[in-house]
Protein backbone atom coordinates (compact mmCIF):
# COMPACT_ATOMS: atom_id res chain seq x y z
CA UNK A 1 0.00 0.00 0.00
CA UNK A 2 1.47 3.68 -1.01
CA UNK A 3 0.11 6.29 0.77
CA UNK A 4 0.63 9.84 -0.48
CA UNK A 5 0.15 13.29 1.56
CA UNK A 6 -1.25 15.83 -0.31
CA UNK A 7 -0.30 19.76 0.06
CA UNK A 8 2.21 19.32 2.41
CA UNK A 9 4.66 22.27 3.52
CA UNK A 10 6.85 21.63 6.21
CA UNK A 11 8.49 18.37 6.65
CA UNK A 12 6.65 18.29 10.40
CA UNK A 13 3.21 18.09 8.60
CA UNK A 14 4.42 15.01 6.82
CA UNK A 15 6.19 13.25 9.76
CA UNK A 16 2.94 14.52 11.67
CA UNK A 17 0.76 12.51 9.02
CA UNK A 18 2.69 9.72 9.23
CA UNK A 19 2.39 9.61 13.36
CA UNK A 20 -1.32 9.01 12.14
CA UNK A 21 -0.69 6.32 10.05
CA UNK A 22 1.05 4.32 11.80
CA UNK A 23 -1.49 4.95 14.58
CA UNK A 24 -4.13 3.50 12.25
CA UNK A 25 -1.98 0.42 11.11
CA UNK A 26 -1.54 -0.35 14.43
CA UNK A 27 -4.92 -0.12 15.57
CA UNK A 28 -6.26 -2.11 12.73
CA UNK A 29 -4.11 -4.92 13.85
CA UNK A 30 -5.57 -5.21 17.06
CA UNK A 31 -8.46 -5.84 15.14
CA UNK A 32 -7.20 -9.01 13.55
CA UNK A 33 -8.37 -8.13 9.93
CA UNK A 34 -5.87 -8.76 7.51
CA UNK A 35 -3.40 -5.69 6.88
CA UNK A 36 -1.77 -5.16 3.82
CA UNK A 37 2.02 -6.46 3.76
CA UNK A 38 3.91 -3.31 3.79
CA UNK A 39 2.81 0.64 3.54
CA UNK A 40 4.86 3.07 2.15
CA UNK A 41 4.59 7.37 3.14
CA UNK A 42 5.18 9.35 0.45
CA UNK A 43 4.37 13.04 0.18
CA UNK A 44 3.16 15.30 -2.69
CA UNK A 45 5.64 17.97 -3.54
CA UNK A 46 3.20 20.90 -4.40
CA UNK A 47 3.63 23.77 -2.17
CA UNK A 48 7.25 25.51 -3.15
CA UNK A 49 8.27 26.15 1.01
CA UNK A 50 9.05 22.19 0.65
CA UNK A 51 11.25 23.09 -2.04
CA UNK A 52 13.71 24.67 0.76
CA UNK A 53 12.91 21.79 3.15
CA UNK A 54 14.03 19.02 0.53
CA UNK A 55 16.86 17.40 2.40
CA UNK A 56 14.74 16.35 5.17
CA UNK A 57 12.49 15.50 3.33
CA UNK A 58 14.07 12.90 1.87
CA UNK A 59 15.05 11.46 4.69
CA UNK A 60 11.94 11.15 5.87
CA UNK A 61 9.59 9.64 3.27
CA UNK A 62 9.79 6.19 0.65
CA UNK A 63 8.63 8.20 -2.29
CA UNK A 64 8.15 11.56 -3.56
CA UNK A 65 5.22 12.87 -5.90
CA UNK A 66 5.66 16.17 -7.68
CA UNK A 67 2.35 17.98 -8.79
CA UNK A 68 3.13 20.22 -11.21
CA UNK A 69 -0.63 22.09 -11.45
CA UNK A 70 -0.33 23.32 -8.64
CA UNK A 71 3.32 23.54 -8.10
CA UNK A 72 4.06 25.80 -11.07
CA UNK A 73 0.60 28.03 -10.19
CA UNK A 74 1.81 28.83 -6.51
CA UNK A 75 5.48 29.09 -7.72
CA UNK A 76 4.51 31.93 -10.27
CA UNK A 77 1.72 33.09 -7.92
CA UNK A 78 -0.52 33.01 -10.48
CA UNK A 79 -3.95 31.43 -10.75
CA UNK A 80 -3.72 28.25 -13.79
CA UNK A 81 -7.78 28.34 -14.11
CA UNK A 82 -8.16 32.23 -15.26
CA UNK A 83 -6.75 32.05 -19.05
CA UNK A 84 -5.59 35.82 -18.34
CA UNK A 85 -3.02 35.01 -15.45
CA UNK A 86 -2.16 31.54 -16.91
CA UNK A 87 -0.35 32.78 -19.90
CA UNK A 88 1.23 35.01 -17.79
CA UNK A 89 3.83 31.85 -17.19
CA UNK A 90 5.02 28.92 -19.42
CA UNK A 91 5.53 25.59 -17.79
CA UNK A 92 9.03 25.45 -19.75
CA UNK A 93 10.75 27.97 -18.39
CA UNK A 94 14.28 27.81 -17.61
CA UNK A 95 13.14 28.20 -14.09
CA UNK A 96 10.34 25.42 -13.78
CA UNK A 97 13.10 22.82 -15.48
CA UNK A 98 16.08 23.81 -13.12
CA UNK A 99 13.29 23.32 -10.44
CA UNK A 100 12.78 20.08 -11.05
CA UNK A 101 16.10 18.81 -12.45
CA UNK A 102 17.25 19.68 -8.66
CA UNK A 103 14.21 17.57 -7.04
CA UNK A 104 15.14 15.15 -9.56
CA UNK A 105 18.88 14.93 -8.59
CA UNK A 106 18.36 15.23 -4.92
CA UNK A 107 15.98 12.43 -4.70
CA UNK A 108 18.48 10.15 -7.06
CA UNK A 109 20.94 10.78 -4.79
CA UNK A 110 18.67 10.18 -1.61
CA UNK A 111 17.23 6.84 -3.41
CA UNK A 112 14.17 8.28 -3.07
CA UNK A 113 11.26 7.23 -5.90
CA UNK A 114 10.08 10.12 -7.53
CA UNK A 115 7.38 10.88 -10.03
CA UNK A 116 6.00 13.77 -11.91
CA UNK A 117 1.66 14.06 -12.11
CA UNK A 118 0.06 17.01 -13.82
CA UNK A 119 -0.89 18.22 -16.67
CA UNK A 120 2.71 18.88 -18.55
CA UNK A 121 3.15 15.24 -18.16
CA UNK A 122 0.60 14.26 -20.80
CA UNK A 123 2.31 16.70 -23.44
CA UNK A 124 5.14 15.25 -25.64
CA UNK A 125 7.27 18.37 -25.41
CA UNK A 126 6.72 19.13 -21.87
CA UNK A 127 7.06 15.66 -20.61
CA UNK A 128 10.28 15.58 -23.15
CA UNK A 129 11.81 18.44 -21.22
CA UNK A 130 10.69 16.49 -18.24
CA UNK A 131 12.58 13.70 -19.41
CA UNK A 132 15.26 15.50 -19.99
CA UNK A 133 15.62 17.09 -16.77
CA UNK A 134 15.72 13.48 -15.19
CA UNK A 135 12.44 12.71 -14.87
CA UNK A 136 11.31 8.58 -15.20
CA UNK A 137 8.24 8.31 -13.48
CA UNK A 138 5.18 10.54 -15.09
CA UNK A 139 1.47 9.80 -14.77
CA UNK A 140 -0.67 11.31 -17.12
CA UNK A 141 -4.39 10.84 -18.77
CA UNK A 142 -5.20 7.25 -20.92
CA UNK A 143 -4.89 9.24 -24.19
CA UNK A 144 -1.82 10.84 -23.32
CA UNK A 145 0.46 7.65 -22.97
CA UNK A 146 0.50 7.06 -27.01
CA UNK A 147 1.85 9.88 -27.86
CA UNK A 148 4.20 10.25 -24.97
CA UNK A 149 5.42 7.41 -25.51
CA UNK A 150 5.91 7.64 -29.28
CA UNK A 151 7.79 10.90 -28.21
CA UNK A 152 10.36 8.89 -25.80
CA UNK A 153 10.74 6.33 -27.72
CA UNK A 154 12.44 8.47 -30.81
CA UNK A 155 14.36 10.60 -28.29
CA UNK A 156 18.35 9.40 -27.18
CA UNK A 157 17.63 10.58 -23.49
CA UNK A 158 21.84 11.38 -23.12
CA UNK A 159 21.43 13.73 -25.67
CA UNK A 160 18.25 15.52 -24.76
CA UNK A 161 19.64 15.50 -21.26
CA UNK A 162 22.64 17.32 -22.26
CA UNK A 163 20.53 19.82 -23.88
CA UNK A 164 18.05 20.20 -21.07
CA UNK A 165 21.13 21.01 -18.70
CA UNK A 166 21.86 23.95 -21.55
CA UNK A 167 18.54 25.45 -21.44
CA UNK A 168 18.11 25.92 -17.20
CA UNK A 169 20.79 28.08 -18.13
CA UNK A 170 19.04 30.54 -20.26
CA UNK A 171 17.41 34.15 -18.76
CA UNK A 172 14.47 33.91 -21.37
CA UNK A 173 10.63 33.39 -19.82
CA UNK A 174 10.22 30.21 -21.95
CA UNK A 175 12.59 27.78 -24.00
CA UNK A 176 9.62 26.30 -25.78
CA UNK A 177 10.98 26.86 -29.24
CA UNK A 178 14.28 25.76 -28.42
CA UNK A 179 12.68 22.51 -27.36
CA UNK A 180 10.86 22.16 -30.46
CA UNK A 181 13.82 23.08 -32.24
CA UNK A 182 16.08 20.66 -31.32
CA UNK A 183 12.90 17.64 -31.35
CA UNK A 184 12.63 18.86 -35.32
CA UNK A 185 16.54 18.63 -35.63
CA UNK A 186 16.53 15.43 -33.93
CA UNK A 187 13.58 13.10 -35.43
CA UNK A 188 11.69 13.31 -31.80
CA UNK A 189 8.25 12.40 -32.87
CA UNK A 190 5.79 15.27 -30.79
CA UNK A 191 2.88 14.42 -32.45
Amino acid sequence: LHVMFPMIAEVEEFRFARRLLDLELERHRGTGQPAPLSVRAGAMLEVPALLFQLDHLVQDVDFLSVGTNDLVQFLFASDRSSHRMSERYDVLSPVVLRLLRQVADRCREANVPLSLCGEMAGRPLDAMALIGAGLRQLSMAPPCVGPVKAMIRSADTTVLADFVSHLITLRQASVRPDLRAFASDHGIVLA
